[in-house]
């Protein structure tokens, strides 16, 4: 649900596989002459405008589904402590999905920044990486998900009549599990499509999608009771026909005529591939350094999941844990798209120009202010949106401050983020997040050991935020005075 679209700015060039691809110049020269290249122009409001919409409607689309789920079975479930049980065993749920489908992520990364060429290798790919993952999580889902989640005590008055959580969130995850295929090949013709400046196919593609997830949800969920089930069904008819609606449009605007996606072996394809046409090796060794950056991010969720789910006064407490993150997962695409305005429109020097890179982190910290304010608000005053069960209610009320403080500071961690990211520095990128990925699972497991609360999982979860933020930051703030340094010499 979160699939990135990074450097679209570089479809202009083939990728360096030197080693010294991730080390800029501090000016760009023209081939055969010294004069360095000027820098862009300043990009208008405008400008920006329109790149942030379409990226952030593509971002926000995983995380639409799910949130959509979350709150017809948080609103639909009937009994008591049905709404609790369903909404606690739909957090590790959709958690294990989304990580699953983020962790291939990088397919988006090498489609948006290849060659056109590349796009059939790219949507060939995703399609045989989706089959295998489906089989995969068909196989091995439920003691993945036991693993996952761990052993989750049911107490109350509800608890001889609660259905096994696992077993409800492994229907779950075998019905959407057979989505993965087009999910796959859905993120990756989403990069193709905006990577040549098509926002209108990929716009249209989640409407499709987000109308029949919501319409699917009100007849299997609200209306015929289908609880968990229904809500997977509904989101993989959805993810279906979103996929679809971007398959026709993509050959006809990305591949020269009388070629095809090469989705169908060669006996069967009845279109020749593109000439061209680059090895899935070549194709994979391009997008995975970005691989240890996406298993960072996802990995401190899961973590957090695993934590919430044996902290005591279960199910509520599991409950209120996947509100807080599927608020947050709503809201981080929001200043994600951040991420992807600093690749696109900041050059790529050594010597970043300070006043753009400070206007993009005007912009995040103003969003990141309203965006904290807002799910705290619906936290604090308005749970019911997302459920009726008062104990759940109470239970999420506490989370308020510490889920408006790692989404406010997501801001300065997406914009210099994506700051580094246009100036390759990837490897940094990787050691922080390994450092700070190896830190949080013994904080997490001391919380566990000791009961909780689950609030204090969201305050780790803030200075998670807070340390990338700080390393981030510090490391655009130090190589730019050392490069101010070497240019006053």
């Amino acid at each position: 649900h979160r699939h990135a679209i990074l450097s679209t700015n570089l479809r202009r060039s083939p990728p360096s596989t030197s080693s010294s691809s991730n080390n800029i110049n501090l000016t760009t020269l023209r081939a055969g002459s010294t004069t360095p290249i000027p820098p862009p122009p300043h990009p208008t409001t405008n400008q920006l405008l329109k790149f942030y919409f379409p990226c952030l409607a593509l971002w926000i689309s995983g995380p639409l589904l799910s949130l959509v789920d979350t709150s017809f079975v948080g609103l639909s479930a009937t009994g008591k402590g049905g709404s609790a049980t369903q909404l606690a065993a739909l957090g590790p749920a959709t958690t294990f999905i989304d990580g699953s489908l983020y962790l291939f992520a990088f397919l988006n990364v090498a489609t948006t920044n290849l060659y056109a060429s590349a796009l059939a290798t790219a949507a060939r790919t995703s399609l045989y990486c989706g089959i295998g993952l489906m089989g995969l999580l068909l196989a091995v889902a439920r003691p993945l998900i036991a693993l996952y989640i761990g052993q989750i005590q049911i107490t109350g008055p509800e608890a001889a009549s609660t259905p096994n959580l696992l077993d409800q969130a492994h229907t779950y995850v075998k019905i959407r599990a057979l989505s993965m295929p087009t999910s796959l090949l859905g993120g990756v013709l989403q990069a193709a499509l905006l990577g040549a400046k098509d926002s209108v196919t990929p716009l249209v593609a989640i409407l499709y999608s987000t109308i029949i997830n919501v319409a699917g949800d009100y007849l299997l969920v609200s209306r015929y009771q289908m609880g968990l089930q229904g809500a997977a069904i509904a989101t993989l008819i959805a993810q279906w026909c979103g996929t679809l609606a971007m398959i026709g449009p993509a050959r006809r605007e990305l591949l020269s005529p009388g070629n095809s996606l090469g989705l169908l072996p060669k006996f069967m394809a009845g279109r020749r591939r593109p000439e061209g046409d680059i090895p899935a090796r070549t194709f994979l060794k391009f997008a995975a350094p970005v691989l240890t950056l996406i298993l960072g991010k996802i990995s401190a969720f899961g973590f957090m999941t695993n934590a919430a789910a044996g902290l005591p006064g279960q199910p509520a407490t599991l409950a209120a844990h996947q509100i807080a993150l599927s608020l947050f997962f709503f809201a981080s695409p929001f200043l994600e798209v951040i991420s992807q305005l600093a690749q696109s429109f900041l050059p790529s020097y050594s010597v970043l120009p300070k006043d753009r890179n400070a206007r993009l982190e005007r912009y995040g910290l103003f969003l990141g202010s309203l965006l904290a304010a807002s799910v705290a608000s619906i936290v604090t005053y308005a749970p019911g949106i997302v459920t009726k069960d008062p104990g759940v209610q109470m239970a999420v009320r506490p989370l308020a401050a510490t889920l408006a403080a790692g989404a406010f500071l997501t801001a300065p961690v997406a914009v210099s983020e994506g700051t580094l990211i246009a100036r390759k520095e990837l490897s940094y990128l990787a050691s922080v997040y390994f450092v700070s990925t190896a830190l949080l699972p013994p904080v997490l497991r001391r919380i566990r050991s000791v009961g909780g609360p689950v609030r204090q999982v969201w305050i780790c979860f803030a200075l998670f935020q807070l340390f990338r933020s700080g390393c981030f930051l510090g490391r655009i703030w130090v190589t730019r005075n050392d490069s101010e340094e070497k240019v006053g010499r």
